[in-house]
Formats: structure tokens, sequence, C-alpha cells
């Protein structure tokens, strides 16, 4: 068998590649989200030319500020929010653009972020991408997204990619979604995500009844006999009680 038929049989054993695009833009139409397509597109090119098929979805996150802000107030995210985090959880791999307001993420983005459980992205492939009125926000994407994501320990891919409105004709900027891209893809091929989740998953600290796929906890996993759970349900303890002795 040669490497084409190779290829071949992989793609149709193995199922498409689930890409997600999360994008903060709120104009029609959106640099942001166009920034986030080119880079989204470029993806699924390069896993195609490696033999795998790619499924690209799209969370707009101009349609969700609503449930978003009472999600944070509520603490619980509604049915439409929980479908748009559930996608999020489903992905193989991400592609976060946000536009820059005032030298700073979108505050949409953030709140969102918020909302989500530490453990939603945990080893997944991440590319950061932002748009901005000028080329003073360059550093944004690696001085707020990039610690935003460490810290909900995604892997970001090395290369960000930023656009300008003069860099929008530049050849650099097809070069940069190409670089950032290709790291993506890399990563993908390398299984990265299953060696960490499947080696190391237990590690990490998770969200009760969490939305990650793997935290699949609900209230059965919970021993209620024990001292504390009688406790907090009102009930007595396992523990020897002292005995009061009238005299």
């Amino acid at each position: 068998m040669n490497t084409q038929q190779a290829g071949l049989r992989d793609s149709v054993t193995r199922p498409p590649v689930q890409l997600v695009i999360l994008s903060a833009g709120v104009s029609d139409p959106s640099s942001t989200r166009l920034l986030a397509d080119r880079i989204a597109q470029k993806s699924a090119d390069l896993l195609r030319r490696s033999g795998r098929d790619a499924k690209i979805a799209v969370i707009e996150l101009g349609a969700t500020a609503v449930d978003v802000a009472q999600a944070i107030v509520s603490g619980f995210p509604n049915e439409r929010l929980q479908q748009v985090i559930q996608l999020l959880a489903g992905a193989d791999a991400v592609i976060v653009s946000t536009p820059v307001y005032k030298a700073g993420i979108s505050g949409l983005l953030k709140s969102f972020a918020d909302v989500l459980d530490n453990d939603l992205l945990i080893a997944k492939p991440v590319v950061l991408a932002a748009s901005a009125g000028t080329a003073r926000h360059a550093m944004v994407v690696d001085d707020h997204m990039r610690p935003l994501f460490a810290f909900l320990r995604a892997l970001p891919v090395p290369t960000s990619v930023f656009a300008a409105p003069e860099d929008w004709g530049s050849p650099a900027l097809s070069t940069r979604i190409t670089r950032a891209a290709t790291e993506l893809v890399g990563l993908l091929a390398s299984k990265v995500t299953e060696t960490i989740t499947d080696g190391a998953w237990a590690d990490y600290k998770h969200q009760f009844s969490g939305n990650a796929t793997l935290a699949e906890r609900t209230a059965s996993d919970v021993d209620f006999s024990t001292d504390l759970m009688r406790l907090a349900a009102g009930g007595q303890s396992g523990r020897a009680q002292p005995v009061q002795v009238e005299g």
C-alpha cells in the first residue's frame, strides 16, 4: 500500500477534525471573524493535504452576550449558552479571534472565558488572533490572550496572528496565518491532547459535573456515606458521640 492509499484509508476510518472558531467580533462584516475564517480555512486545507478531513463550526459570541451576562450573575449558563459551551468542549482545536478595544481584548471574550469550566480546554491546541484599528495593539494577543489560555491549560500555538488595517493586503499576514495553521496541524498530528489527557487527566482539578468531555461526573459519583456528607444532609455522622451522664 502506497502513502496516498494509506492516507485515503485513514481519512475514511478517522472522523473529521473538529475545528471551532470562537469569534468575539460584533460588527457585520467583522474583520475579527474574517481573520478567524482565514486561519480555519488554511488549517483545514493543510489537514486535507495530510489525509484528514476537517469540519469547521463557528461560535459568534456577539449572539450570546445577554446569555453570558446572565450566567455571570446567576452562576449558571442557560440552555442556549450550555449548547455553545458543549460545542467548544467537543472541539479538537480552537481558533480564537477578538477585536482589541482600548489596548485590551474584548470584554465579551473575557466574560465568556469567566463562565467556562477551568478544565474545558485542557491540552486543546488553540490559535490566538486579534484585529485592531492600529498596529499599536499588536502585542495584545501575547500580553492578554496567551496568559488567559495558559490559565485554562490550553495549548496555544507559538505563532499569534494580529491584523491592523494595513496588514490585510500584506503577504506577511498570509505568512503568519500559514505558520500558525501549520503549527496547529502539527500539534493535532502529534496527538498531544490524547497523550496529556490519557496520561494525566486525573491529576488536574476538575469542575464537578462540568462540561469538559472527560469530566462526566454526576451526583451518582458522590459518596453520601461519609461523615461530612451526612452532616451536610442534616443527619448524624458515623462517629461515636459523647454520652451525657446526669449526676
